[in-house]
């Protein structure tokens, strides 16, 4: 068998394989007497059927099997030991049945190889980086938040804006008198939260109410009508609340108020570990980190959008072999066609000179993926997700073996690796280029990154 490869231009390539007959004959009559000792041809004994019987019942099948996956295997082969950089898959020229009134074949394929590009890191050229200060505003808010979360659920005597309402609810008639009657909705004890409702005017129903007072409130219009959450407050099935727009009287027989947490040893061994934080200064300072660590999440992501726009714009004005690759896309989708695909194409095309932009400065960066670089990201998932729940001081060990299981799922894996290749493709570039470092409020950056 053999291929050969001749190039219009440098990212269009049309590779020829011509198959003798002694390319694949000697496979078809190794799979037609494969057949014959493995299938029971009616007939004939397992085992027992002439080459000559095999050969005019499956010949032709077996032939072009036969001969469809040795070319492609020869194609996929060239194309791997020739290091050719391809686009998507080879696109076949033509497509049609073969004609076993011959004994060799032809075949040709369209490549679609990928621009050669000359991409630099140069500390001649900058790309900005907006570095958000974090104001002592934020950090008293965040105090607040966490002094909160930290804090004790404790009886009130009066509403106050975080508190929890316990009491019974129920349904009243069109006269605003309490619902009688067996389709009537009567929760005994409920409990609900003023400070997640979506209506504010439905929360501010219950300021200023006491133990044993009473609030008149609609629960549809606390949720938007949300089924899941009526159900739940109301104690009912989802169908009894679908088209509910009854108002309700909540007796409170309860209010549960947040009263934070004191500035103490224990509240900051609780919120970052054993003495981590000794005394006010020292807590208000690690605060003041978590705060920076968090903004910097979003420092990144615009530098990510800089950096890729500035890549772009100077390297972007590249060669594509758009004609194949169209071909390629229409072969693989079948809801494209010749009306559409222009159209489709040139969504995909920003992503793809961006893809090739990547390639081009991941090699140059010589970036390899390790085991402990996954594993390291996947412990930072497992720390924030932890946090989420208020757990900010987890013990490595713990970590690591929520990592492992991470790690372990076939399905998100993949997105790891492609996030700790971005990850150190964007180091590459802080690492060769010029960054102009500015530090702004968060006003400024929100600005900022509103234009990119």
């Amino acid at each position: 068998m053999n291929v050969t490869i001749s190039k219009s231009d440098a990212v269009n390539a049309r590779l020829t394989v011509a198959v003798e007959e002694s390319d694949y004959r000697p496979k078809v009559v190794e799979e037609l007497k494969k057949i014959g000792r493995t299938h029971q041809i009616p007939g004939f004994r397992k085992g027992h059927v002439s080459l000559k019987d095999l050969e005019r019942r499956f010949g032709k099948d077996v032939t072009a099997d036969v001969i469809n996956r040795e070319v492609f295997e020869a194609v996929m082969k060239y194309i791997e030991e020739n290091k050719l950089n391809v686009l998507g898959q080879p696109v076949p020229v033509e497509v049609k049945a073969l004609d076993f009134t011959q004994k060799d074949f032809t075949f040709e394929y369209d490549l679609a190889l990928a621009p050669e590009l000359n991409v630099k890191l140069d500390k001649d050229e900058t790309i900005p980086y907006y570095e958000i200060k974090v104001s002592d505003e934020m950090v008293a808010e965040q105090d607040e938040a966490l002094r909160k979360r930290f804090g004790a659920q404790v009886p009130g005597e009066e509403f106050e804006k975080d508190a929890l309402v316990k009491g019974s609810i129920f349904e009243l008639d069109e006269n605003g008198n309490v619902k009688e009657g067996e389709d009537a909705i009567q929760v005994v004890s409920g409990i609900v939260a003023p400070m997640y409702f979506k209506d504010k005017e439905q929360a501010a129903l219950f300021e200023g109410k006491k133990v044993d007072d009473k609030v008149v409130f609609n629960p549809w219009k606390t949720c938007d009508g949300d089924a899941t959450e009526l159900s739940s407050m109301l104690q009912v099935d989802k169908a009894r609340v679908a088209d509910l727009h009854a108002n309700f009287q909540l007796t409170i027989s309860e209010i549960i108020v947040v009263r934070p947490a004191e500035h103490n040893q224990e509240f900051y061994d609780q919120v970052f570990g054993k003495d981590k934080a000794t005394d006010e200064a020292s807590y208000l300072a690690l605060v003041k980190d978590m705060i920076a660590s968090s903004l910097a999440q979003n420092s990144e992501m615009v530098f990510r959008f800089s950096a890729r726009k500035f890549f772009v714009d100077k390297y972007g004005d590249m060669q594509l072999p758009s004609a194949t690759l169209k071909k390629w896309l229409m072969n693989r989708d079948e809801a494209l066609n010749e009306s559409n695909i222009d159209e489709e194409y040139s969504k995909m095309e920003p992503d793809l000179k961006w893809q090739l932009i990547k390639e081009a400065i991941a090699n140059l960066a010589q970036i390899k993926i390790e085991e402990s670089d996954l594993m390291e990201l996947a412990k930072n998932i497992a720390r924030q997700q932890f946090a989420q729940y208020g757990m900010t001081n987890m013990d490595d060990e713990t970590l690591t073996n929520y990592a492992k299981n991470i790690l372990a799922d076939k399905n998100y894996r993949p997105r790891l690796i492609e996030q700790v290749g971005d990850i150190k493709l964007f180091d590459a570039i802080k690492n060769g280029v010029n960054l102009d470092k500015k530090e702004v409020s968060i006003d400024e950056f929100k600005e900022i990154a509103s234009k990119i």
